[in-house]
């Protein structure tokens, strides 16, 4: 099912388009963190450290997955803005034949992989068998994760956001009743955490399949599937520069925890909880760089640079009023919420004190995420690729490291590093803006 969202009212498209987005987002977070929470009441901090940082190698690579991904859902955004029925069937059909070559490879090769992996992620010794578990069953699923990403992409081009809601949505209930039947009956500990995680995005990918046949909801022929060059092309020069921009986000992310993981496993606990609850909040500000790439890109197929524009500034008043409210709130919440994923007052303590300064990266990102979702619908994701790698080189990474050397008995300093990198980022989309709207590029 195709939506216009270039006719009517633009915060109304913003709503209808959002909302549903927000809550597939809200729901695909619940699966890390119900397998944290639920991890947390049954086991201790060695199952907690390992399954953080299982979840943390798996999200790196479903959000890099997901990049590629992008150029697809921007493209299927762009032909449907122009009324171009016959090359939105085609990006469809090539979108699928590059993520079923990616997903076999990919398999293959991760499954050779996770011994080192677990060795270069610093695992503590106590986590070291639990997070391996974990990582080769996900491993084994990857195709399934790849089909709902792939799935998702498609109908969120075609301005449909809400059938990858409730595809996710019967995931996730599967996904919580297995939890607790895995790793609370049958004490199966991380192991249970990624099985359940896998069964339960099979049956969402079915699901999927079964609506898009029955519905018709894809118009789709096998001639669709056949290469076409000019596409494949369109599709990897927005997507790989969105990929390797979100693979060196993951990358900071690991070395941090990384940098976490060797100051031992309680600190360890505490960085995954703070990431788990971070990847949480940060919804709103993923959900709005989204609405903003469908959006601008059909509003940019149809030749309305104008609403491109504006549906820049008015997402991006939304999710940092939002952010704002984040940022200020868990000053005073934090630790209530952490407790609620473990009982251990020291990773409590920990978690508490690098909430406090990380959670400002919220508001801030709430902006350049904005802009990187302009950028990419714009044909410009290299801009969002090089604000995220200097912010990451120069002050992200950096100062993480810094910190832990200065401040070994707290996490407070280290949190700073996220909204300082985060200013940096948007110093220079801002930069960029203008120099792309003087040229009349944008």
């Amino acid at each position: 099912m195709q939506r216009d969202l270039t006719k009517g009212s633009l915060l109304k498209n913003i709503v209808v388009f959002s909302l549903p987005f927000l809550l597939s987002y809200f729901l695909q977070t619940l699966y890390g963190m119900a397998d944290l929470f639920i991890v947390g009441q049954f086991d201790g901090a060695s199952v907690i450290s390992g399954v953080a940082i299982g979840s943390q190698v798996m999200h790196m690579i479903t959000v890099m997955l997901v990049g590629v991904a992008t150029g697809g859902a921007v493209m299927i955004g762009r032909y449907v803005g122009a009324h171009d029925k016959e090359n939105v069937s085609k990006t469809i059909g090539n979108t699928i034949t590059i993520f079923v070559i990616i997903a076999a490879i990919l398999t293959a090769l991760l499954l050779l992989l996770v011994s080192p992996i677990v060795t270069i992620m610093s695992t503590p010794k106590e986590a070291i068998v639990e997070t391996s578990n974990y990582l080769k069953i996900c491993f084994i699923g990857i195709p399934f994760i790849i089909a709902y990403n792939v799935i998702s992409s498609i109908f969120r081009g075609m301005g449909d956001s809400k059938s990858p809601m409730y595809f996710i949505a019967v995931a996730c209930v599967v996904n919580i009743a297995l939890d607790y039947y895995f790793i609370g009956t049958l004490s199966m500990h991380a192991s249970g955490a990624a099985l359940a995680t896998i069964i339960a995005q099979a049956f969402s990918v079915l699901v999927a399949i079964l609506a898009i046949v029955t519905k018709k909801l894809i118009q789709l022929s096998f001639s669709s599937l056949k290469f076409e060059k000019e596409i494949v092309t369109s599709i990897l020069k927005i997507g790989i520069p969105v990929s390797l921009q979100d693979g060196f986000i993951q990358v900071a992310f690991l070395i941090i925890t990384i940098i976490a993981n060797s100051r031992g496993v309680e600190i360890s606990a505490a960085v995954g909880i703070v990431e788990k609850i971070i990847s949480f909040l940060f919804l709103v500000p993923s959900t709005m760089m989204q609405t903003v790439s469908t959006i601008s890109s059909q509003a940019i197929g149809a030749g309305k640079k104008a609403l491109a524009r504006k549906t820049l500034f008015t997402s991006m008043a939304i999710s940092t009023s939002i952010g704002l409210i984040f940022a200020i709130s868990f000053q005073f919440i934090s630790e209530p919420v952490i407790a609620l994923f473990t009982h251990d007052a020291k990773v409590v303590q920990l978690a508490t004190g690098y909430m406090h300064s990380y959670v400002f990266d919220c508001a801030i990102a709430s902006m350049h995420f904005c802009f990187s979702g302009f950028f990419v619908a714009s044909g410009y994701s290299i801009v969002s690729f090089i604000h995220n790698v200097a912010s990451i080189i120069t002050l992200r990474v950096p100062g993480a490291y810094l910190a832990s050397i200065y401040y070994p008995k707290t996490l407070f300093p280290m949190g700073l590093a996220a909204p300082a990198g985060g200013v940096l980022q948007l110093a220079i989309c801002i930069g960029f803006y203008r120099y792309l709207r003087k040229k009349n590029k944008i």
